[in-house]
């Protein structure tokens, strides 16, 4: 009875969903006192149960006149002890009447001239500072803090991109610091016209987010409807770019990547001299561009760091696999299935010869390989990196060979499925690759199912869904539908740099 009034009120009411009841903040909303006290107690209730909150009171005259407050860890202390408690126990304050000028007035004129500093009236503004890392020095009798730029953030150092690696061109990547982000930006475009407009989103972890773009050379509109999105956003807290590259998407349930990604800088500006606009986040070493069209995500960045027609005759290869690894399964199944009068008949008879035995149709059989295959991928991926690469391939090899000397898979089909892969792994974009390995199961269905017929409608309805697809107004399939002429030669080639050209 217990098991069924339980579970049946459960599967009634839905999934229990805990939900986050913001607390009442003391602080929003009130200004400052003058007691140094009072508004040590209102900070204390605020930051209730932090065990990582620093209190350091210092006297001034005989009273505790001063009071330094910090997180621990995310303040420079050393610079903290250097530049205003050394001062200021020494040679600071002692000798100020205090009729002479109030406390902040002399402790920001004669001890941290060096540092950045602003002032602070009211307890979200100083909540505020204390969470990104700033020290709050709050004073007896007056009514404003001042809020020293002390802020200490381990980094990671710029190192080369894992995900978008090139023979030739730049080996800086994007990094977790948006200030190092933004700098690596600037070093490349040295102009007034880069703008970067900052924006909060997340109401717990206050993320900033940086909208980028060249002004005059990006579409006013565009960017008004990207600052429009990202304000729209409402969530409890963004912890990476995935999150804000789902609300910027026009059609969220297809399958093409409509907000292009990368960690790498040189693309970045690339994309800015294009007149798109790009989008950084603070914690995050990938950055997102839009609009990203269909070609742009089968172009890499060594593209434009090597000799034209070598580039050009690499895009094609690139071009031609891209498509095998959509096609190739299906017109395999759809060959042996439906249509074998169109293979030769020497190779059809060695194809039947090496399915003699197999229990499986061609489409369970290519389905059964691919699944394989995709699993031994993301196994590769999870696995530590000095054992990962080594357990796929080894396990692809044991696999391939048990299944066809056990007779429940044929070699042809082994050979299809490893072309198959291989043709998977030239696609300088991770989320247009999965694209298509998405694509290819329901095309295997189909083809097992229609034979050519079926292919040819797929292929009919994939084509009129990408020409409708639209991110931020721009055709997905642009500038090859609708065709816009000088632009087509660095899509099929890449167009050699003559003198005069931007780029």
């Amino acid at each position: 009875m217990f098991w069924d009034s339980w579970f049946g009120k459960r599967s009634k009411q839905g999934p229990v969903k805990h939900k986050i009841q913001p607390l009442s903040d003391p602080g929003i909303g009130t200004v400052l006192k003058k007691g140094l006290s009072d508004n040590i107690k209102m900070l204390q209730r605020s930051f209730e149960r932090c065990s990582d909150m620093i209190y350091r009171k210092i006297s001034v005259h005989g009273h505790n006149r001063i009071c330094l407050v910090y997180i621990e860890g995310m303040s420079d202390t050393q610079m903290l002890n250097q530049m205003l408690l050394e001062p200021l126990l020494t040679e600071g304050l002692h000798d100020e009447a205090p009729e002479k000028g109030v406390l902040s007035a002399i402790l920001e004129k004669r001890l941290i001239a060096a540092a950045q500093i602003r002032k602070a009236s009211d307890f979200q503004a100083l909540e505020d500072g204390i969470l990104n890392g700033e020290i709050a020095v709050l004073f007896e009798e007056e009514e404003e803090a001042l809020l020293v730029n002390f802020i200490k953030m381990e980094q990671r150092g710029i190192g080369e991109p894992t995900s978008e690696r090139v023979v030739r061109g730049p080996r800086d990547a994007f990094t977790e610091m948006l200030s190092t982000n933004t700098t690596l930006l600037r070093r490349r475009i040295h102009s007034t016209r880069l703008k970067m407009e900052s924006l909060i989103i997340g109401e717990l972890t206050g993320t900033r987010v940086l909208i980028t773009y060249i002004e005059g050379s990006a579409d006013a509109n565009m960017v008004q409807e990207v600052r429009r999105r990202l304000q729209n956003i409402r969530t409890e807290g963004i912890d990476g770019s995935a999150k804000i590259e789902e609300q910027l998407e026009d059609d969220p349930y297809s399958p093409f990547p409509q907000v292009q990604n990368t960690e790498r800088p040189d693309v970045a500006a690339s994309s800015l001299l294009e007149g798109k606009v790009v989008i950084m986040m603070d914690q995050s070493p990938f950055v997102l561009i839009v609009p990203m069209s269909y070609w742009a995500g089968l172009q890499s960045a060594e593209d434009y760091h090597e000799r034209f027609f070598y580039m050009t005759f690499v895009r094609w290869i690139r071009y031609i696999f891209v498509h095998m690894s959509l096609l190739l399964p299906s017109l395999y199944v759809a060959l042996t299935t439906f249509h074998p009068q169109v293979v030769p008949t020497s190779l059809l008879v060695s194809i039947l010869s090496a399915r003699e035995g197999v229990p499986f149709p061609a489409v369970i059989e290519a389905l059964f390989m691919e699944l394989v295959f995709e699993g031994l991928r993301e196994a590769g991926i999870r696995l530590p990196q000095q054992v990962g690469p080594t357990v796929s391939i080894v396990g692809a090899l044991v696999i391939g060979q048990a299944a066809v000397e056990a007779g429940i898979v044929s070699a042809p089909m082994v050979i299809i499925v490893s072309a198959t892969g291989i043709a998977s792994f030239v696609f300088p974009r991770y989320n247009m690759g999965t694209a298509y390995r998405i694509l290819k199961f329901p095309l295997l269905i189909v083809a097992g199912c229609l034979g050519f017929y079926g292919i040819l409608l797929f292929l009919i309805a994939l084509s009129v869904h990408m020409v409708t697809l639209q991110p931020f107004g721009i055709p997905y399939m642009n500038p090859v539908a609708p065709a816009v002429k000088p632009r087509l030669k660095d899509v099929l080639i890449r167009a050699r740099y003559k003198g005069g050209d931007s780029g």
